[in-house]
């Protein structure tokens, strides 16, 4: 009688189990209590103030370092270095721009070159969110071979981020399986219920791209972090046996200083940062450059060649260290037409590869509104001299262009002004 009773108990927790599992509610939970606060930065920050950043309780800090195979952060070499010198905890992330597996794995290898010699806190991050025209199949190659490369080259441990739509529908179960989620979730990530997402946990969350924090002028992704963001092995990423700019057909060309250059204005001018500047030339002091000085620049093409010629119309794709004055003056249209035709949100940020339409001038009739929202810096200009000409002030210039040295503009430069 007493096997009788202990089977038909047995048998209904079974039951009862089943029927649990059936009506179980899916969601995606921290994988350990989340403790750490971080944001996550790039260029678009510009200079960051990290003594304040850490002071305002900002523990980790994760930096973009590259995009596609041959764009370097502009500000990846300076946000490390001050981030490290006040104390933060830092990861670094890359960009993915793929459409292919042997592009996946080209930028693989860049971000390992760009990140080699720097000593991560962190797990590295793939970040794939633009994906066009690439199916989900693809996607998850690309991901796979690019992930794997990265792995391969640093020895240190690789993540993905990604949204919440992403990780439900484009990401795979098996990439779920082997690499752990920083997932990107703008609501009330405590209550992540009936999502039946291929992660069941998170190891860190970026809850909103609207932070406020002392040290950074403007918005800032914000995020918080588990125990399991960190690296096993903090230990040195080794260098690659190729340098991956070689790889990319890479040229130099000599730039002669000029009265009133700085190292960081020929940086941006070019489209390259000013540690590599000051590598490739050997400068010891990167405050103290002279007119006549000769630098060596690292470009892969001029604005020439690099079209293609449709129904009348002209596509241009953009090189390294191309600038929109640049290619404007070469077709001899205007910066503002440029703009307008691709709708282009961001005059001063254009990338290598990215496709612009150009049309000869005298087949255009430009806004003439547009056309006046924009000025190209010329030389001898400053930004007073530009506020007075516009009827505007010097501080309104400032915050509309996001600029943090009101004495240090350069010619070439795009100013929105209305």
């Amino acid at each position: 009688m007493k096997k009788i009773k202990l089977f038909f108990i047995t048998f209904i927790i079974i039951a009862l189990m089943f029927f649990i599992n059936i009506n179980f509610t899916y969601a995606i939970t921290p994988i350990s209590n989340p403790k750490y606060q971080g944001i996550d930065v790039s260029d678009w920050q510009g200079y960051i103030d990290y003594s304040q950043v850490s002071q305002s309780g900002i523990e980790v800090v994760y930096i973009k370092a590259s995009q596609g195979d041959n764009i370097k952060d502009p500000y990846f070499e300076t946000n490390y270095t001050n981030a490290k010198q006040n104390g933060l905890k830092v990861g670094f992330y890359h960009f993915l721009t793929a459409t292919n597996t042997e592009e996946a794995e080209n930028e693989a290898k860049f971000f390992a070159s760009v990140i080699s010699g720097k000593n991560p806190d962190c797990k590295l991050v793939m970040d794939y969110e633009v994906f066009g025209g690439v199916s989900t199949e693809q996607t998850n190659q690309i991901a796979d071979v690019f992930l794997e490369t990265v792995k391969r080259l640093t020895n240190k441990e690789v993540i993905i981020y990604s949204d919440l739509s992403n990780s439900i529908s484009r990401f795979s179960k098996k990439l779920a399986n082997n690499y752990e989620l920083w997932l990107a979730y703008y609501g009330n990530y405590n209550e992540l219920n009936n999502v039946e997402s291929n992660w069941n946990n998170w190891i860190g969350v970026q809850y909103t791209d609207r932070g406020r924090i002392p040290g950074i002028s403007g918005s800032v992704d914000r995020d918080i972090y588990t125990e399991s963001i960190f690296l096993s092995d903090t230990s040195t990423i080794p260098s690659q046996e190729e340098n991956q700019m070689q790889n990319f057909n890479t040229k130099t060309q000599d730039y002669t200083v000029q009265r009133g250059d700085t190292l960081y204005g020929i940086a941006l001018k070019f489209g390259t940062t000013v540690q590599e500047l000051v590598e490739l030339n050997q400068i010891e002091n990167p405050n103290l450059i002279f007119p006549g000085q000769i630098l060596k620049i690292i470009t892969n093409s001029t604005v020439n060649g690099q079209e293609t010629r449709g129904t009348g119309d002209i596509i241009y794709t953009v090189q390294s260290g191309n600038t929109l004055s640049q290619i404007a003056q070469s077709y001899g249209v205007s910066v503002a037409h440029i703009v307008e035709i691709n709708d282009i949100q961001n005059p001063n940020l254009i990338f290598p590869g990215e496709k612009l339409r150009i049309t000869e001038s005298n087949n255009q009739q430009l806004n003439p509104i547009l056309q006046s929202n924009y000025y190209t810096v010329q030389r001898g200009d400053t930004l007073s001299k530009i506020a007075l000409q516009f009827n505007v002030t010097v501080q309104y210039l400032v915050n509309i262009n996001r600029i943090k040295n009101p004495n240090l503009i350069y010619v070439g430069q795009i100013l929105k002004i209305k």
